[in-house]
């Protein structure tokens, strides 16, 4: 298994795509979400429907903006910890 800075840079490390939470409320949650877009799948005419993953596609941006943003600063905040401990006063 190749280390960590030789998969950055072959671009074979995707953190986000491997992260599942561990929280016992994610799954059912998510099971929840899928039951609700298959009700309103039900609901709505095609049109409609198609306006609400548009609006549900839109979130996921958001979203993903957020976390790769908290991803960076916790990094940063990692790496600046790191530097901390190893820099001699």
């Amino acid at each position: 298994m190749p280390n960590i800075l030789e998969s950055l840079y072959h671009g074979s490390l995707f953190p986000n795509e491997d992260t599942i939470s561990k929280d016992p409320s994610y799954r059912p949650l998510n099971r929840q979400i899928s039951e609700s877009i298959e009700a309103w799948r039900q609901r709505l005419s095609p049109g409609e429907f198609e306006e609400l993953e548009s609006l549900l596609e839109l979130y996921s941006q958001v979203q993903g903006m957020d976390m790769t943003a908290a991803f960076v600063s916790g990094f940063k905040a990692g790496t600046m910890m790191m530097i901390e401990v190893l820099v001699e006063e």
